[in-house]
């Protein structure tokens, strides 16, 4: 089946966001869905491109109003992909890239069957431990909460169809445009390796 909507999901701290970022370069014809959060925004981020920074109370509003296709809550904030982000692109007939945590990448791809699932490798636990402690957004003991996280995150990999290990990141995002296009084409599908 053709899919026309996919999630790269991964560990906290794996770089998701900075794949997203080079894979909106390389993949013109994807739209990328912008999640709402109630976090603050980091430095260099943007409302309505990185995500839809949100209080609290509108948070509230929108789950009320049935607005979300999934939410969830992680690191002591909520995240959640509201329907039009996916709903009106589709429509529209382009195709949907979402990046979520993995519990959001489950709920997609229960409401749709068809979506392919990547899941984004750091190249090993240490660099995943480096990347979270190099960022400075997070203190120490969030940090091991972080990496506690991490290894059930790790756990849950053998669910996704499609894994990619972040060791570089222009290779992994065209590793992940090879697979889109896979997924997209027509031909058979993907077996792209780790790595």
């Amino acid at each position: 089946m053709t899919a026309r909507l996919a999630v790269l999901s991964g560990p906290g701290g794996v770089g998701k966001g900075t794949v997203i970022a080079r894979l909106r370069e390389v993949l013109p014809d994807w739209q990328v869905s912008v999640s709402a959060t109630t976090r603050a925004p980091r430095p260099g981020e943007r409302n309505g491109v990185e995500y839809w920074f949100v209080t609290d109370e509108r948070f509230d509003q929108m789950i009320a109003d049935g607005a979300f296709l999934e939410w969830a809550a992680f690191g002591g904030h909520r995240y959640g992909t509201p329907w039009n982000s996916v709903r009106q692109p589709l429509d529209e007939g382009r195709m949907v890239l979402l990046e979520l945590e993995i519990q959001g990448a489950f709920a997609v791809k229960k409401e749709f069957p068809e979506a392919a699932l990547i899941f984004l490798h750091p190249p090993d636990l240490e660099a995943l431990r480096e990347r979270l402690r190099g960022r400075g957004t997070d203190d120490q003991a969030r940090v091991r909460e972080r990496l506690a996280l991490a290894e059930w995150e790790l756990a849950q990999a053998p669910a996704f169809e499609h894994h990619v290990t972040n060791d570089d990141v222009h290779a992994a995002a065209e590793r992940i445009a090879a697979i889109l296009g896979d997924v997209h084409g027509p031909g058979r599908p993907n077996t792209a390796p780790v790595g």
